[in-house]
């Protein structure tokens, strides 16, 4: 029975990690196909390709709808804000500014959640946390400073900080509203809702799909099937489990992540000021969430209560 306490508790960390490798798994690719789709139209064939993966996965599983108007209303809203607007908009930044600077500057959001949770969701403001924060940002600023190409524009910052505050006001909106219902179809509902809001940009994505190559289809294919549908079901699931702002501070090992991923994928050899630099992230983040993971596997499964499923 401790065993199985124990694994319950380490399976949202193991889902959170997942996370992490497919969100840094997208950088990769993004940069490898971002010259063929435009910034719509690559959001929008990565939100087709979701909906019909999940739709198709709804037909077996048969997820939980919302019940009300209202919670319609709160998934669509965060839909929209989540999978549409900051795809499109950091698709945006990064036409204007590096990779490298637009991550330093989205990744911004872990210590807007971590503030606006402590405060909001009364979830606390732990000086180890805001530490670990700290360092893992350093980490961060040590990446682009190694791997920039000091190409930055006005507009690439105002919307890299745009997508850090979507990146943000999503996340806490999801944990405030949405926890409480079945992960799977407040994904697939937000997904859709922003596949509808992108429709716009069907004649840009039938013209970029008429002059991609088959591959880079395929990878904008792999953006939608994992990055997108796999990993923000495991992030919902996840974030049932774990405070929003410890979870949020997970995501700052991406950019080591991204430099370990660049380097096995693109044999992008990463210089080692940005060895160091994913060194501080890896650190940081672990300061700042391990902890949390002994206290979870520490603490017993209340008797009588039975494990909640990852659907709620």
């Amino acid at each position: 029975m401790q065993v199985e306490s124990r694994k319950s508790a380490v399976l949202p960390w193991v889902a959170a990690l997942a996370v992490m490798v497919l969100w840094a798994s997208s950088f990769v690719v993004i940069r490898g196909v971002g010259v063929h789709f435009s910034a719509g139209a690559m959001a929008l064939l990565r939100l087709i390709v979701a909906s019909v993966a999940l739709g198709i996965g709804a037909m077996l599983y048969r997820p939980r709808w919302p019940g009300t108007a209202a919670a319609w209303g709160w998934i669509l809203l965060w839909g929209v804000s989540w999978f549409g607007v900051y795809t499109v908009v950091l698709n945006l930044a990064e036409q204007h500014i590096d990779a490298g600077t637009a991550a330093m500057l989205v990744n911004v959001a872990p210590l807007l959640v971590a503030l606006a949770s402590g405060v909001l969701l009364g979830e606390g403001l732990p000086a180890r946390l805001f530490v670990g924060i700290g360092v893992s940002m350093a980490g961060i600023v040590v990446i682009t400073l190694a791997t920039t190409t000091g190409r930055l524009t006005v507009a690439g910052v105002v919307l890299s900080l745009i997508a850090a505050l979507l990146y943000a006001g999503s996340v806490l909106l999801q944990k405030w509203r949405l926890t409480g219902g079945d992960s799977y179809a407040v994904t697939l509902v937000g997904i859709v809702g922003a596949m509808v809001a992108c429709t716009p940009f069907f004649g840009d994505l039938a013209d970029d799909l008429g002059a991609a190559s088959s591959a880079s289809v395929l990878a904008v294919v792999y953006l939608g099937l994992f990055p997108t549908a796999l990993a923000f079901n495991l992030w919902g699931y996840a974030l049932k489990h774990v405070p929003a702002g410890v979870l949020s501070s997970s995501s700052l090992v991406v950019p080591a992540l991204v430099v370990l991923l660049s380097w096995i994928a693109l044999a992008e050899v990463p210089p080692l000021l940005a060895i160091l630099g994913g060194g501080l992230c890896l650190s940081g983040a672990g300061f700042s969430i391990v902890p949390h993971i002994r206290a979870a596997l520490r603490r017993p499964e209340p008797v009588g209560e039975p494990a909640r499923s990852p659907t709620g």
